[in-house]
């Protein structure tokens, strides 16, 4: 099963879609256990492509013939992504989409359903998804496989900081250093989903370091 994760840019960052590949360790007679996940594509889009052609790109990529039918979206839907989430529901691609507000709060919900085509919404904070990564990343269970945007992504996930602002908030995150994050924020998505959807988000995970 794959799961994708799109983070929505347009003017000062790149829109970025990212799929992992969830890898079950299948026992006899136990059925199977969530054991990796396997980073399989990784893309940016160009800086100011319109919201119809990342619909389109997105719709080109999980209507491939390795992932139609076999893979969960988890879109950006903070701010404007809302109705971005609404074109991808309406452009027939072929997997279930849900929808993410990305918050700076301390607790996730589910928004139940909204949009024209009814599709499932989540609020989670930034703080969540990222610490759910590096829990990933810590116990060797998200892997990356080679491929044009496995240098850039690397540098991303390095580059992530914490930083606290002046109203006492924790902020997380690359953007605000000159650096971009997005395709870190995608692959973010992409691993909440591939957890989520089986009821595994949150068992064992933990806040980054003074959070």
């Amino acid at each position: 099963m794959f799961y994708l994760g799109l983070d929505l840019g347009r003017i000062r960052d790149p829109s970025a879609l990212v799929a992992v590949e969830r890898i079950d360790h299948r026992r006899a007679f136990l059925g199977s256990s969530f054991d990796r996940l396997l980073v399989r594509y990784a893309g940016r889009m160009p800086l100011g492509m319109p919201y119809p052609r990342v619909v389109e790109r997105v719709r080109a990529v999980v209507r491939s013939e390795e992932l139609l039918g076999n893979c969960v979206l988890a879109a950006d839907g903070t701010g404007v992504g809302a109705p971005v989430v609404d074109m991808l529901s309406a452009a027939r691609l072929g997997c279930e989409v849900c929808a993410v507000t990305i918050t700076g709060g301390e607790r996730g919900t589910l928004s139940s359903r909204f949009g024209a085509s009814g599709q499932t919404a989540w609020s989670v904070p930034k703080q969540d998804l990222l610490a759910g990564l590096q829990l990933l990343l810590d116990e060797g269970r998200l892997k990356i496989a080679p491929m044009k945007e496995t240098g850039r992504l690397v540098e991303e996930l390095v580059n992530v900081k914490r930083t606290l602002n002046g109203s006492g908030r924790v902020r997380l995150g690359a953007d605000g250093y000159g650096e971009h994050d997005d395709l870190a924020i995608a692959l973010a998505l992409a691993c909440w989903c591939a957890q989520r959807r089986h009821g595994e988000y949150g068992e064992g995970t933990r806040r980054l370091p003074g959070i």
